[in-house]
């Protein structure tokens, strides 16, 4: 469920000239969850095949990607960045700020282009592994941060597309998985 956003704080003085805006804006929140085979380490090295990057199809007029390249890389792995070039060849990059694989791994997508920069300051992505006797319970929780409420309005229509590809995403993973066993 997309959790409501809403202004969390007010600039104490406007720009000369120009109404008060809001700042600070709450994120609007959704996870996806899945059950896959692969182990978590199997799942958060996939992240760093560049090459399963475009495997992310996208729903709607929401855009896949067509490719990802290491803009930056790091031993360490938290701090590397990824440019990535979407199917409508808009762009944006994600660094890994997070990585914790038996338990988490979080990204965060930011330096979009445009449209995506005129309504987002930053997208935060969490991917959670839990073991069950199914196999590894994936959930892949998103918060987008608003730059207004006006974008904030725009990104509450666009959210619901991300989560059917991000579960989608989750699906053909699923798939790939059953094909690879066969």
């Amino acid at each position: 469920m997309l959790q409501p956003y809403a202004p969390t704080e007010l600039r104490d003085e406007p720009t000369p000239g120009r109404r008060r805006i809001y700042s600070n804006m709450r994120p609007l929140r959704f996870t996806c969850r899945a059950v896959l085979q692969s182990s978590p380490m199997t799942i958060a090295e996939l992240m760093l095949d560049l090459n399963t990057w475009t495997s992310f199809r996208g729903y709607g007029c929401l855009p896949g990607i067509r490719a990802a390249r290491f803009e930056k890389r790091t031993p360490e792995v938290v701090g590397t960045r990824i440019a990535v070039v979407n199917t409508d060849d808009s762009r944006h990059v994600e660094e890994i700020v997070e990585w914790n694989p038996p338990q988490r791994v979080a990204l965060r997508m930011q330096d979009f282009s445009p449209p995506l920069a005129k309504l987002a300051t930053h997208i935060e992505e969490t991917w959670t592994f839990a073991t069950s006797d199914a196999g590894t319970v994936v959930e892949r929780g998103f918060a987008m941060f608003p730059k207004n409420w006006f974008a904030g309005v725009f990104l509450r229509l666009i959210a619901p597309m991300l989560r059917r590809a991000v579960d989608r995403h989750l699906a053909d993973l699923r798939s790939a998985e059953s094909s690879e066993a066969r």
